[in-house]
């Protein structure tokens, strides 16, 4: 390769002009980020090391009690909010344990109300929690000017909980959503138009072909998500715009505000269905091809030789399980010829075999691009579920909580994956399903096609995320991409007053038409008894 050679400055001006010229324009923007803990964390935080590197300045809320988002950092600066109560491991687990019982014991319908109200009032826990969050930092004088004197020129928050939503009002200053959830439902639900014909709620284990009985509960399903939404989380909401707001504020407007909706899903996994100009899909942006292992792992992955490796894990939020669910399962892998990483908190079960090794943490997304890897076992979370369908392998999933059935089921329907509940874990069915998915090849076959389509993008979606993140720094805001019908009464939204007073002019034109022709009737009636008479 040849080299350059400068004489001295009169012949570096040139060039340097012309390399100003060329370079594309870039200025550090500063970026308040209100993030949500565990496997949400996980995700965004690689949002923020990418907006790190390409120059722009990061700041982190979080709370005393974080989980995951920790004080010190490389490439965040971080602002720790005093709690007394938080979002932590101690409260995902005694919710994830009583969710288990309930789906291992009980009736269908005793178990489906249970579920309901467990998920209610442990949403209207987390949700209070935030709303004490958030009235903390707005009780702080200092740290509010502090924050408004930064002059941020974004707010990016996952809408999960809507402190960050708040937070980016009270500023004025636009708003990203790096989205699946909002406050408590699936986010196209709060932006996008969703008949309930063919577009499941989050929950109700549906596809997006439903019969009338299917439809039905769909719409059940849709009252118990407004029934959660308007007067269980958002009145808590709604208190804290109006005491720490001086303008009056509708909490459902400000969700429905951001400029851009950054989406953690893509139409090779999700169902078909409309959308709206301010939502990018980024599904997937978290995945990349898999790196070396360690040295300890890659050797243990050899050493399974033709038939190959299992993998398990149970997610971020999982820290424990009951003893006889993991005797259960470990005794299923025993049997298998396979060798299995097992990512295992607990207690080490009686029926493990030596064909697996237990791990606290494991570099997931490697292992599951190592081409050894002939299985995931998962919960259905969905960045294990967007890692397995990027690298082409098939799952069993074993679904616990929330959104986890939905995301195995997408799979499912397209051939990728076997589910497993709860209630139906045993030794039995989870050999005989891994023995399904293992020597079946249409599992394996399918999830590659899946990942043939999602990689096969013009633009990989992390870039695509931070051009929109930058774009709205550059604008200061999207807002011709936002629609405002989110301003409009439920009633206008749906036309019903224009379909009323249609109605109405329709129906006095009807009625009109018919007195006019009863009174020629009558006239001519008239006029007929007068000529007889």
């Amino acid at each position: 390769m040849a080299k350059l050679s400068l004489s001295g400055p009169v012949s570096c001006l040139p060039l340097l002009l012309l390399l100003a010229w060329c370079a594309p324009e870039c200025h550090g923007g500063r970026i308040l980020v209100a993030p949500v803990e565990g496997s949400h964390w996980v995700n965004m935080d690689i949002l923020i090391r990418e907006l790190h590197l390409r120059g722009h300045s990061i700041t982190v809320i979080r709370t005393s009690k974080s989980w995951y988002v920790k004080e010190e950092s490389s490439y965040y600066d971080a602002i720790t909010v005093p709690v007394e109560e938080g979002f932590d491991a101690e409260f995902v687990k005694e919710i994830l344990l009583k969710m288990m019982d309930i789906e291992r014991g009980g009736g269908s319908m005793i178990k489906f109300m249970s579920l309901q109200i467990l998920v209610l009032s442990a949403m209207r826990d987390a949700h209070e929690i935030t709303c004490q969050v958030l009235s903390t930092m707005f009780e702080d004088r200092a740290l509010m000017q502090g924050l408004d004197e930064s002059q941020f020129d974004l707010v990016l928050t996952d809408p999960a909980f809507a402190d960050g939503i708040l937070l980016a009002h009270y500023l004025k200053v636009p708003l990203v959503y790096n989205v699946r959830w909002v406050i408590s439902a699936e986010g196209h639900f709060f932006l996008a138009p969703s008949p309930l014909s063919y577009i499941p709620i989050t929950g109700s284990g549906l596809s997006d072909k439903m019969t009338f009985s299917q439809r039905v509960k769909n719409m059940l399903f849709h009252f118990i998500m407004q029934f959660q939404t308007r007067f269980i989380i958002a009145p808590l909401y709604q208190a804290v715009c109006a005491k720490y707001f001086e303008e009056k504020v509708d909490v459902s407007e400000l969700v429905q505000a951001a400029d851009i909706w950054l989406m953690r899903v893509d139409f090779v996994f999700e169902f078909p269905r409309p959308t709206m100009p301010n939502v990018v899909y980024m599904g997937g942006f978290q995945c990349k091809p898999a790196k070396p292992l360690p040295q300890d792992l890659e050797d243990f992955v050899q050493s399974s030789g033709e038939h190959g490796v299992i993998l398990m894990s149970l997610g971020t939020f999982v820290t424990d399980i009951p003893s006889d669910f993991a005797e259960s399962i470990a005794a299923a892998f025993a049997a298998l010829p396979q060798k299995v990483i097992w990512k295992h908190v607990g207690e080490r079960p009686s029926t493990l075999g030596n064909n697996t090794l237990l791990v606290k943490w494991m570099p997931q997304n490697d292992l599951l691009g190592h081409p050894k890897i002939r299985a995931f076992v998962a919960h259905g979370g969905t960045n294990g579920v967007q890692e397995a369908m990027y690298h082409g392998v098939p799952v069993v999933g074993i679904p616990l909580f929330f959104d986890q059935y939905d995301n195995l089921f997408r799979l499912k329907e397209r051939g990728g994956a076997k589910i497993l509940s709860v209630a139906s874990v045993n030794r039995v069915n989870v050999l005989q399903a891994l023995q399904e998915v293992l020597y079946e090849p249409s599992y394996r076959e399918n999830m590659q096609r899946l990942s043939r389509l999602h990689r096969d993008q013009p633009i990989k979606p992390l870039e695509r995320a931070l051009f929109w993140i930058e774009f709205v720094m550059r604008h200061r805001g999207a807002a011709h991409l936002r629609t405002e019908s989110y301003k409009m009464p439920w009633y206008s939204y749906h036309s019903l007053d224009v379909t009323m007073f249609l109605l109405a002019v329709m129906t006095t034109f009807v009625a009109i038409f018919v007195l006019g022709v009863k009174c020629m009737c009558t006239r001519i009636c008239c006029k007929h008894k007068l000529k007889q008479e």
